[in-house]
């Protein structure tokens, strides 16, 4: 009784939420205009976050070697980085809904700066290990989304977290090409200098253009100011009428695909035959795609269909790619399959984090984000090794088999099942 009773309050909290959130500016929050500035500075920092990022990445495989760091101890520093923003997602999370999707922000992008600088530093391998560490907090992505969720309405969630993902397709092409160009001309370490200042400058972002208080002032609910971590708080998140669910299905249906992409610097030499530069028009070409798909695409469709409608989509199409990767042999085959794989990729991580964070009391979207965000890192933690033995046991159609089983257990799954989840179309 007391399990329905919980159930109910937190159904009642959240439709009384709807509404505050409905008649935002009209109870002493922010402005319509002000709101829309707000967001277009979340994606400013996130653009800018991903851009440092992806440049980093770049170049750090060739600075690693530099340093006579080998292909073993090169994965055991991929893994640490991993497991460190595994473990800090969910403490941003919390971070951001005690403190502020403000505060957050700002952390988010300082330990960017001390990354950066760390790793400008790295003179030796110890060095290169420890400029690891700040990598606990840098968490640009979730602390942008909780912006937006804090200043949209619910109907509106789904295009606006959907839009970060051109935020995420601009830094794959820019990134690559300038940590490319940068570490080419002018020096390995020259790409770290500017996100250090590229980092510092959005930092200053956060803290001139996030407002201290994002969500309406009727919204603010008292936040205990618990322990950080809590592995209590994340099973009451999970208890949510539909929380658990989807949260599964947004785990194990991009899985395969996760493992392939972490195999891929090396499927893209083995099995395609490209050359490094080959590879990096190949990375350009998805981030076209991406910010095509996220646009144009699931923008428009959230707006027509009721997120579970388009869950279910994704996992289908999912499934698809799954039987495509299993038959091809060409990386042109690999350039077809991209298109749908691009598109249920971001349907699938934009509708689920859209979902989520509304099955949840608005307190605990940052929490919430914050657990959607350790998906990524979780796979790769457990993806190197996993990949590993699929490609070197059962070579590259194996990732598309995969692919296909699970998702058609999963779109099986939620066909069948009846997940509680208020049926709501974007405007």
């Amino acid at each position: 009784v007391s399990t329905m009773n919980a159930k109910t309050s937190s159904e009642g909290e959240e439709e009384a939420s709807g509404r505050r959130n409905e008649t935002l500016g009209e109870s002493g929050g922010l402005g319509e205009a002000k709101r829309g500035q707000v967001i277009r500075v979340a994606y400013v920092i996130a653009a800018l976050d991903l851009t440092f990022l992806f440049m980093q990445m770049g170049v750090m495989p060739y600075l690693a070697k530099s340093l006579g760091l080998d292909s073993v101890g090169f994965g055991y520093l991929q893994t640490i980085f991993g497991v460190l923003q595994l473990v800090g997602g969910y403490i941003f999370g919390r971070f951001a809904d005690q403190f502020g999707a403000r505060a957050a922000l700002i952390l988010s992008c300082a330990s960017g700066s001390v990354f950066f600088l760390l790793m400008s530093l790295s003179t030796s391998i110890p060095l290169l290990f420890l400029s690891r560490l700040p990598g606990v907090f840098m968490h640009g992505i979730p602390g942008a989304q909780k912006v937006i969720t804090d200043v949209t309405t619910p109907s509106q969630r789904a295009g606006a977290l959907g839009k970060l993902g051109l935020c995420f397709g601009v830094a794959i092409i820019a990134g690559s090409a300038l940590g490319g160009v940068l570490s080419t001309k002018l020096g390995i370490y020259v790409p770290t200098y500017v996100g250090l200042v590229g980092s510092l400058i959005n930092t200053l972002i956060a803290m001139v253009w996030i407002p201290s208080q994002t969500k309406p002032k009727s919204d603010h609910h008292v936040t205990e100011h618990s322990n950080l971590f809590s592995i209590r708080e994340i099973l009451r998140l999970m208890k949510f009428p539909g929380v658990m669910e989807v949260f599964i299905v947004k785990v194990f249906a991009g899985l395969p695909i996760g493992l392939f992409m972490i195999m891929f610097s090396i499927i893209s030499m083995d099995f395609f035959g490209l050359e490094a530069v080959e590879s990096g028009y190949l990375m350009s070409y998805f981030g076209v795609l991406q910010m095509v798909v996220q646009g144009l695409v699931v923008g428009k469709l959230a707006s027509h269909c009721t997120e579970m409608t388009l869950l279910r989509l994704s996992v289908f199409v999912f499934a698809g790619v799954g039987l495509g990767m299993a038959l091809m042999r060409t990386v042109w085959h690999y350039c077809i399959i991209a298109v749908p794989l691009v598109f249920a990729f971001s349907m699938l991580a934009t509708i689920t984090d859209s979902i989520l964070t509304k099955a949840v009391p608005s307190s605990d979207t940052g929490a919430m984000l914050g657990i959607c965000a350790s998906v990524q890192p979780l796979t790769r933690t457990v993806g190197p090794t996993i990949g590993g033995v699929l490609y070197k046991q059962f070579g590259v159609s194996s990732f598309g088999y995969l692919q296909l089983m699970v998702n058609l257990g999963l779109f099986v799954y939620l066909l069948k099942s009846k997940i509680p989840l208020g049926e709501m179309k974007s405007q």
